[in-house]
């Protein structure tokens, strides 16, 4: 493990090229991120979004640049340290990607257990302490389907908090919700941010931006820039 530049940084990127498998992406992408900062990621469909997170993350290799995630160099990431590196990421998907065929307390628990927990106790004191953070204490038996969507994408965000993340990545988390439901999602990982967890929203929710001001980086025409939160952004 290396640290960045700054040990308040807890993302770094440096002069770097993003691919999809042999399509570049995005070109000469700097920016960092602070332990305790939260941020937007915006740009259209097929604008770079997706892919930077996935280099984030690991799942996309970097092939050009240099880039410090969480203390690991991801030039230098070796594939027996990759589920090391993801164990201090938190990944929110729009899709929910919950296990359809058990209850909530269970898709935490197959969470905990592939992740090396072991100890019964730990486990449910752990799961008890993450539906109690996204307001679903009573909520553990319930199987996914029968939970709304809001509820589903909050029992996502528990899941991404498991394992005590540095980061959490949120890729569209309020892509296939309502207004109302979007803000409560939005306001719960602005208050897990404010336990000094790094936090990334990819979105294409301007009414959030705007109601939930913060920093914004924008995927456009193959570059990564930070948009002034003055101007009007034209997301879609």
């Amino acid at each position: 493990m290396e640290e960045a530049h700054s040990l308040d940084t807890i993302i770094e990127f440096r002069n770097c090229n993003i691919w999809q498998q042999d399509h570049l992406v995005l070109t000469d992408v700097n920016f960092s991120v602070k332990r305790n900062e939260f941020m937007y990621l915006i740009g259209r469909v097929g604008s770079g979004k997706t892919s930077l997170i996935k280099t984030i993350n690991a799942q996309l290799p970097l092939k050009e640049g240099e880039a410090f995630v969480a203390g690991y160099n991801l030039k230098k990431l070796r594939r027996k340290d990759i589920p090391y590196l993801r164990r201090r990421l938190g990944i929110v998907f729009q899709d929910f990607q919950l296990l359809t065929d058990r209850n909530v307390h269970d898709n935490l628990e197959f969470v905990l257990r592939a992740t090396g927990w072991k100890n019964k106790n730990d486990i449910e004191t752990r799961i008890a302490e993450v539906l109690e953070k996204v307001g679903l204490g009573l909520k553990g038996y319930k199987m996914t389907h029968q939970l709304s969507g809001g509820e589903q994408q909050r029992v996502v965000i528990g899941r991404a908090l498991l394992n005590d993340p540095d980061i959490i990545l949120a890729d569209e988390p309020t892509g296939n919700l309502d207004n109302e439901t979007s803000d409560g999602i939005l306001r719960l990982l602005m208050e897990i941010n404010q336990t000094g967890r790094a936090i990334i929203v990819a979105t294409h929710n301007q009414n959030l931006l705007k109601r939930y001001p913060a920093r914004t980086l924008k995927c456009e025409d193959g570059k990564l820039l930070e948009v002034d939160q003055e101007e009007n952004i034209e997301l879609i």
